[in-house]
């Protein structure tokens, strides 16, 4: 019994030693001004950058993220337009910096195109005789043929009889002025000139003949097989030529208002980017897709060494004039999709936040139209880092909130002011500290927040607001984001009075 009783005093001991370390630990709001930091600079307080709003009155690890706490201190007074920060919080910060420069810069572009036949370099074959193919050189499509090649050999009846007449009166020995007559009639059969020749100087009439290829490329369309009758005027082989190819891109509505005909591209393969080609904007395609809202360009790309087929795909770099822009890195830029902000760093580690119009967009850059000149530093990286210490000393806010003017919402019972429309929340808890610019709570979770149960700042809407609330009061409270502390209080209901001293 003795040793049951020992053992639940140690376990009793333990608890309340539990507690009271939980109960000092950082989390309670302190006084401005009360704790010397270890270079001798008053401490207000210490808090997470991460987490704008619970304040700390003593150093440790952060209940919310893993990391340390920072010190606030005394002497880092805010300016009317942006927030002052030290060299070691803004190394803790890992801010980066970029300058704003003008440079020469280009209205260029890049695009994918697909390859295309040059269609206006395509060539038919015909034959304008009837009659048969005896033998076909050429038995696929897309097969490449040289200029001169044999593609069939025809066997043509119908000129047997003229050449026979030809052959009979230059026999009979008639005047020159017939023998010609018959020559003009077989030109005008379409007989080549080359078969009238061997038919002459063989004596014997000739009915075949080999059909060449009149220009070099690959066999786009084959319309004839061996032993087949063909017709006068059939085209037997269509022919697309490969010293020039179309490169066809899909270019977004705002940027085709740039091109114009007779632009150079720079184009290269896209699987193997060594591999460039020069190439020219021949003309915008009058059609627009109503869905993607871009317009087809055609590009006339040089393929004197054969190496683009159709269906490769090239990256083209669209080339424009020059023009000297003002330019700042994409990554300094901050777009809440109204407008566009950058912080300005300033001298003595003063931070500013500017707004900023844009224009075009330059990859890693992005031309600045109004708002900062050349020189300027503005952060690269961190800027919502310093967002968050600007809004713990009631300086810049959130920046990336409307700059609209805020509805009004009531209160509950004890008092109400206006605020801003977004979303409130609700919760309970106990009165810890009354401030002028703001009231320190210990509050249950916050369901519609995910928070745990913790202690941490509000902010009044006005000076006087809830001057009925005392420390030690049972409050139940209605709360929103904004405010210099982060969140700012809508209504405090008290449930329970504080307890009489």
């Amino acid at each position: 019994m003795l040793g049951l009783i020992a053992l639940t005093l140690v376990a009793g001991a333990a608890f309340y030693v539990g507690r009271t370390t939980v109960q000092s630990a950082p989390g309670a709001s302190m006084t401005p001004g009360t704790t010397p930091g270890n270079d001798g600079r008053k401490v207000l307080y210490w808090h997470d950058p991460m987490v704008p709003g619970p304040r700390f009155d003593k150093p440790g690890k952060s209940p919310f993220m893993d990391m340390q706490l920072v010190p606030m201190y005394a002497d880092s007074q805010p300016t009317s337009s942006g927030v002052t920060i030290s060299p070691g919080v803004q190394q803790n910060l890992g801010i980066r910096y970029a300058t704003v420069r003008r440079a020469d810069v280009s209205s260029s572009f890049d695009a994918i195109g697909t390859v295309q036949f040059d269609e206006r370099l395509n060539v038919a074959v015909q034959t304008r005789v009837a009659g048969y193919v005896e033998r076909l050189s050429v038995r696929a499509p897309m097969e490449r043929v040289r200029k001169g090649q044999a593609l069939a050999t025809i066997f043509a009846p119908e000129w047997l009889g003229p050449q026979n007449e030809l052959i009979a009166l230059q026999r009979a020995g008639v005047s020159p002025d017939l023998v010609a007559a018959a020559r003009e009639r077989m030109r005008a059969m379409s007989i080549p000139g080359e078969l009238i020749r061997q038919s002459e100087k063989a004596g014997v009439a000739q009915a075949r003949f080999v059909l060449t290829a009149p220009v070099s490329g690959v066999i786009a369309e084959l319309g004839v097989r061996e032993g087949v009758a063909v017709a006068s005027g059939v085209t037997l082989f269509r022919i697309a030529g490969l010293e020039k190819v179309w490169a066809t891109a899909e270019v977004p509505e705002a940027q085709a208002l740039r091109l114009a005909a007779g632009q150079k591209v720079q184009a290269a393969l896209q699987a193997d980017a060594s591999q460039t080609f020069a190439g020219e904007l021949k003309e915008i395609l009058p059609e627009i897709s109503s869905s993607t809202r871009t317009l087809k360009a055609r590009f006339e790309v040089d393929n004197a060494q054969g190496r683009l087929t159709p269906g490769m795909l090239l990256r083209l770099q669209v080339g424009g004039a020059r023009s000297s822009r003002l330019l700042v890195a994409s990554e300094a830029v901050i777009r809440t999709g109204k407008r566009s902000v950058v912080i300005v760093s300033r001298e003595g580690g003063a931070f500013e936040p500017r707004e900023v119009s844009l224009g075009a967009d330059l990859g890693d850059d992005v031309e600045v139209v109004q708002g900062l000149a050349e020189g300027a530093r503005v952060v690269a990286s961190g800027q919502f880092l310093i967002d968050s210490e600007a809004r713990l000393r009631s300086v810049l806010g959130n920046m990336t909130a409307s700059a609209a003017p805020p509805p009004t919402a009531s209160g509950s019972p004890v008092s109400s002011t206006p605020a801003t429309t977004g979303t409130s929340h609700r919760a309970e808890g106990k009165v810890e500290r009354v401030e002028a610019d703001g009231i320190t709570i210990s509050h249950g979770p916050v369901a519609s927040l995910k928070w745990p149960a913790m202690t941490m700042g509000f902010s009044r809407p006005t000076p006087g607001a809830f001057a009925d609330v005392k420390p030690g009061d049972t409050v139940r409270f209605e709360f929103r984001e904004g405010g210099p502390l982060g969140y700012e209080l809508l209504s405090v209901e008290r449930l329970q009075p504080a307890a009489k001293q």
